[in-house]
């Protein structure tokens, strides 16, 4: 009985990370806007890891960590896989996306990413998702897709696609969100062996030094002098709190629940983000944003309350 009461802790504290992660990641759109208006795609991407690494520098120290189990040489390779993937190809993508489009629709785009996960990590790595999570899964994207049609603006949706958002800019967004599914689920694989922490520090440092060779080489050093402070906060806000805290909170997280489950929580980041855009443009939040709120919180609910320790036992 102890055991399966600890099950269940660890399986809500996962869910409660995963959870934190979607928070905190809904910042991330609104801190790269400041960013891009002041430097281009690959400089503001790479201060933002620099800080991400910054942020992660006391864990290096960490006698923990130190100590901890070294990689084999194909985990090695697996986690460089999942590096190269993770940083600098989805975040150049993404951001070089969010550039062409409105932050309120690359939030709708990110709203993709729970039914890709679940379907890549049903045909990957043979979690099981029964009805009731397929129907959780809908439930959550329906209600960002509301969140952000109430947010659009007087003219309604169609008025807004054609006067904000760039088409390419929504494609690559979520060609960015294919990618992030395959770095998700390397880092599900290593984590299996290793500490999360172990794997999202190695992980988030090494793709930084990848990611710091290819902007060097097209876009050369990165500005020092006329950034204002705004845009070096709004970069330290995306390097610490939504990429580090976020890439520590959401590897924890999934080493304890099924990524197929956790991803219900990924539909928190354009929930939020795209409030916060709304709220930016000075609009005001209609009755769609209310009920695509309940539609999240309800798929949330029905996901965490049926999940326990069968769905722990599914990752074994």
């Amino acid at each position: 009985m102890d055991s399966r009461l600890a099950g269940r802790n660890r399986t809500a504290m996962g869910y409660v990370a995963c959870a934190s992660a979607g928070c905190l990641w809904s910042a991330g759109f609104y801190f790269g806007k400041i960013a891009l208006g002041q430097m281009g795609v690959g400089h503001m991407v790479l201060y933002r890891f620099l800080f991400a690494c910054l942020g992660l520098s006391p864990i290096l120290w960490q006698r923990s960590f130190r100590q901890a189990k070294g990689l084999s040489g194909g985990e090695w390779r697996l986690l460089l896989l999942a590096s190269f993937l993770g940083v600098p190809v989805q975040f150049l993508i993404q951001f070089w996306g969010l550039k062409l489009t409105s932050v309120s629709h690359a939030a709708l785009m990110v709203g993709t990413m729970p039914v890709i996960l679940a379907v890549a990590a049903t045909s990957f790595t043979h979690e099981r998702l029964d009805g009731f999570g397929w129907l959780a899964l809908f439930g959550s994207t329906s209600g960002v897709g509301l969140i952000v049609w109430s947010g659009v603006g007087s003219g309604g949706l169609w008025a807004g696609l054609a006067n904000a958002p760039g088409f390419t800019g929504d494609l690559l967004v979520v060609l960015s969100m294919l990618i992030a599914s395959a770095w998700i689920l390397i880092n599900q694989r290593l984590m299996r062996r290793h500490p999360p922490l172990v794997i999202t520090a190695y992980g988030v440092i090494s793709g930084t030094a990848m990611l710091a060779v290819w902007v060097l080489a097209v876009d050369g050093l990165p500005p020092l002098q006329g950034v204002s402070s705004a845009a070096w906060l709004a970069l330290a806000a995306s390097g610490v709190l939504c990429t580090a805290t976020t890439t520590l909170l959401w590897n924890w997280g999934i080493h304890h629940v099924p990524a197929s489950r956790a991803g219900v929580f990924l539909n928190i980041e354009p929930a939020l983000g795209s409030v916060l855009g709304v709220k930016l443009m000075g609009d005001k939040l209609g009755p769609l944003t209310w009920v695509g709120g309940a539609l999240i919180l309800a798929a949330a609910v029905m996901l965490t309350s049926r999940g326990g320790v069968d769905a722990e036992a599914v990752m074994e």
